[in-house]
């Protein structure tokens, strides 16, 4: 578990000069949100835009060529690997966090009732998209480096775009579905938090392949 950490210190200090950039992100699905005047669309367009950042330290490691420092650290490939994980899922964590602070204070500015089913909702709905796009890029970087890999890094765009065709129909299901998802939200959020931390096993354990399998 500590060398764990002292990966996912490391990961921090990779992108530590980035941060400015990484919060800048931050800014414009608040004005997106503002525009559309939904929470929801707010929160899933800041976690499209902060999943598109995973790359970074994959690009940095590669750029410097780290991988001869990384493999005289006495670390294991898998605690490197889930270092890694942590760092990514600590910066969805507290990009979702900045979000549903800052967007609700700004729609509320404007006049607009944000009440606690829609933080709620939007919580559960950023969450569930941050993990799903990360699961399949983090992989696929760790296959194909960061520039034979960049396709990954419209995965969050695409799951966005088809996020938002699915908002757009939202109002056609009636004011009984969303009674339904209100009823039903406690379950929701046990069934995200299980779908969570299958599908990080599942990417977790194929990442860790990868590596083992570049080594032979």
């Amino acid at each position: 578990m500590n060398n764990i950490l002292k990966s996912t210190k490391l990961d921090i200090a990779l992108v530590k000069p980035y941060f400015k950039t990484i919060c800048f992100t931050l800014l414009l699905p608040i004005v997106f949100a503002a525009i559309n005047r939904s929470l929801l669309t707010g929160i899933s367009f800041a976690m499209c835009f902060i999943a598109m950042t995973t790359g970074y330290t994959f690009s940095i490691t590669e750029k410097n060529s780290m991988d001869r420092l990384f493999g005289i650290l006495p670390v294991r490939k898998s605690e490197l690997v889930i270092g890694r994980y942590v760092f990514v899922f600590a910066m969805g964590l507290l990009s979702l966090t900045v979000s549903l602070i800052a967007q609700p204070l700004v729609l509320r500015a404007m006049g607009e009732v944000i009440g606690l089913f829609d933080i709620v909702t939007a919580a559960i709905a950023g969450l569930f998209l941050y993990v799903l796009y990360t699961v399949f890029q983090i992989p696929g970087y760790y296959k194909y480096g960061s520039i034979k890999g960049r396709v990954f890094m419209y995965i969050p765009v695409a799951g966005f775009l088809v996020t938002l065709l699915s908002l757009s129909k939202m109002p056609l299901m009636g004011s009984s579905m969303i009674t339904m998802v209100e009823n039903s939200l406690l379950l929701l959020g046990v069934v995200m938090v299980v779908a969570v931390v299958v599908m990080y096993a599942v990417s977790i354990f194929l990442s860790i392949q990868i590596m083992k399998n570049k080594e032979m």
